[in-house]
């Protein structure tokens, strides 16, 4: 068995590529650090190294190793968070992984107001598409995670939101087509399109709104909103996302929404069947509870704006 401290070891290795610096890093003598590294790759029967003259890169089974190191060393300090301590079992880091998506403002408040009533908890957010985080989620790495749910899979459990985010496009201020309130869906088809990368490739397709990708000029796809900015003011293209991602003002830049409506739900996704630290399971009931506290409160105002 593969003790923690050598795939501490092996990832600084990894993430410097130079024993000299690594063994700095530890705070031990770069002679100890290289024979640690050659009793793993001994212990895996596997090289690990490409061992250059300054520079050391991974074999293709140093990467493997490399992420599975990630997923184990992560998946026990997560354990580890949930026994720190004993007079207040609501402490710790939760680690939470997140869509990107305007709903996190309505997340935002519940987890400050959370936090303050516990103030040992700390939370660790981690943005990626959808594929990535249930696969952490598979691996007990992230207990709970906020996507656009389009696929639902049996294995996880899904906790409405009750919030929808809308789509459309990021454009010049003094684009023609910015004179325009909405964008029709027909119209996509003449425009260079930026796209994100996996939220509407694979796993969420553009085919959820009735759109033939296939038809469409995709021109680049992205995973990051913001350098995405820089490519529709060089007059790239058009960039397809969500509102409220990009604030506008005075950046030369203006939003318009898609009609048809656009929009996917906001879900709280967990596993089904697994067991839920004190902590996720606290933050995943208040979550529950405020979430129903708002769809009382809409009901309420709708019912007094029809009464009216």
């Amino acid at each position: 068995m593969i003790e923690t401290r050598l795939l501490q070891y092996f990832l600084a290795v990894a993430r410097y590529g130079n024993i000299t610096r690594a063994a700095e890093s530890l705070y031990i003598s770069q002679a100890t650090l290289s024979k640690q590294m050659i009793d793993l790759e001994k212990q895996l029967g596997k090289p690990l190294f490409i061992r250059g003259k300054r520079q050391i890169t991974l074999t293709s089974e140093g990467i493997f190793l490399r992420n599975r190191a990630n997923d184990i060393l992560a998946l026990m300090e997560s354990t580890e968070s949930a026994f720190s301590s004993k007079d207040d079992p609501l402490s710790g880091n939760l680690i939470i992984g997140t869509a990107e998506t305007y709903g996190m403002a309505f997340l935002a408040q519940i987890l400050t107001d959370f936090q303050k009533q516990h103030p040992k908890v700390t939370y660790q957010f981690v943005s990626a598409d959808a594929d990535m985080i249930q696969e952490q989620i598979d691996k007990g790495v992230i207990e709970m995670a906020i996507l656009m749910a389009v696929n639902f899979n049996q294995n996880y459990e899904y906790l409405n939101l009750d919030y929808t985010d809308r789509y459309g496009l990021i454009m010049k201020t003094d684009d023609p087509l910015a004179r325009l309130d909405t964008i029709n869906v027909d119209q996509l088809k003449a425009l260079d399109l930026i796209v994100p990368q996996r939220s509407f490739i694979g796993h969420q397709t553009l085919n959820t709104f009735g759109l033939d990708y296939s038809l469409l000029n995709v021109v680049a796809t992205y995973n990051l909103i913001l350098n995405v900015t820089h490519l529709v003011k060089a007059g790239m293209g058009y960039a397809l996302c969500i509102d409220h991602l990009i604030d506008t003002t005075d950046s030369g830049l203006t939003f318009r929404p898609i009609e048809p409506i656009m929009h996917l739900p906001l879900y709280l996704v967990t596993r089904k069947r697994f067991a839920l630290s004190p902590l996720a399971s606290a933050v995943v009931e208040t979550i529950r509870t405020m979430v129903k506290t708002r769809k009382e409160n809409v009901n309420r105002q709708d019912l007094i704006f029809k009464s009216r």
